[in-house]
This record gives C-alpha cells, sequence and structure tokens, in this order.
C-alpha cells in the first residue's frame, strides 16, 4: 500500500513537471507575481500631496528736513528786521511692501501601468494612460517615470513618491473644466491691463 501511495506521487511530480515545461515560464506557486519584464503591468498608488508658500515684507523709512537762516538784514532799524533770506522744509517718505504666495494640490488614484522598457541596472521604465469619460466631460491621467524592482510590494503595487524621474499629469475636457476658465473678454482685458 505504501509503495502504491510513493509511486502515485512520484507519477504526479513528474506529470507537473511536464505539463511546467510546456507552458514554458510557468509561475511558481511559491513565488509573489511582481511586474518584471517588459509588457507586465504594474499598478502605481497615487498619493501625492503638494503644500508651498513664500512671504515677502519689504519697509523703508525716509525723513530728511533742513534750516536755513541768513539772519538779520543790513542797513538801517527797519531793514535790519527784515531777513536778507532765509528757507525750511521737510521731506519725509514711507513705504510699506508685502506679498504672500500660498498653493496646494492634492492628487489620490491608482493607475495599471505598463513596463516599457528596462534600464541597464535593471530599474524598470514604466508608463501608463487613463482616460474617463463622464458626461460628455474626459478626464485624463498620465504618468511615466522608473521604478526600482525592490519597491514593487508582495501586491505587485508601488507608491507614486518611490517613482524616480515620475511625470504625472491630471487634466480635463469639456463643460466642468472649461467653467473654471474666464471668458474671452475676460482674458482680453487681463492681457491689456
Amino acid at each position: 500500500m505504501k509503495r502504491m501511495i510513493i509511486t502515485m506521487m512520484t507519477a504526479l511530480i513528474f506529470c507537473s513537471a511536464a505539463v511546467a515545461q510546456q507552458v514554458g515560464n510557468a509561475p511558481s506557486l511559491f513565488t509573489d507575481m511582481k511586474a518584471t519584464g517588459v509588457g507586465d503591468i504594474l499598478t502605481v498608488l497615487i498619493v501625492e500631496q503638494t503644500s508651498a508658500s513664500n512671504q515677502a515684507k519689504t519697509e523703508t523709512n525716509k525723513k530728511s528736513s533742513f534750516d536755513l537762516d541768513a539772519g538779520p538784514g543790513f542797513g538801517a532799524w527797519p531793514l535790519r528786521e527784515i531777513p536778507s533770506f532765509g528757507a525750511a522744509g521737510d521731506s519725509k517718505n514711507e513705504s510699506a511692501n508685502e506679498g504672500k504666495t500660498s498653493r496646494s494640490g492634492s492628487l489620490t488614484s491608482q493607475l495599471a501601468v505598463k513596463i516599457v522598457g528596462l534600464k541597464s541596472n535593471g530599474d524598470l521604465v514604466i508608463e501608463g494612460t487613463r482616460v474617463l469619460g463622464i458626461n460628455n466631460d474626459k478626464e485624463m491621467l498620465v504618468l511615466t517615470g522608473i521604478v526600482r524592482p525592490q519597491d514593487i510590494t508582495p501586491q505587485n503595487t508601488v507608491y507614486s513618491y518611490q517613482i524616480a524621474d515620475a511625470q504625472i499629469t491630471y487634466r480635463g475636457k469639456g463643460a466642468a473644466a472649461n467653467g473654471g476658465k474666464p471668458g474671452w473678454i475676460m482674458r482680453v482685458l487681463n492681457w491689456l491691463f
């Protein structure tokens, strides 16, 4: 009985090996399925938050004054009381300028990208696009960059902040996107003034 079980197990192992050989590079049951070659698909978890601010303040104060008196006039008593010449003046200049800029942005999404190339050091060149159409509006998300294989998780995902030379573009087209733009009259006025 033992001999029969051992024989059946051996036959099962040989059959599995033969099937794996016919399939070619069949995945192992004991390894993770990670994207490693050109054409493989990888999921990028886009978690981007940016915030920047700039503040400048300038204050200028300038004050000057002068007083010039030549003393009493010349000659006899009535002329002596009239000064020959004199001048006085004050000048004051103040300026206070303040500027402040603040900007923040956030983008959270998931995007499946394709490996389109391999670097000589083993890094993966990725590229992916997703177009979403809702009520005649189109939103497009485009991502390109370079990923290190060790940054890919066992779930075949990578975070966007782990991508080198990442270029993430998100743009919309349609009524919703055009609603935020000023009209042509306002654009002409802004251009002129």
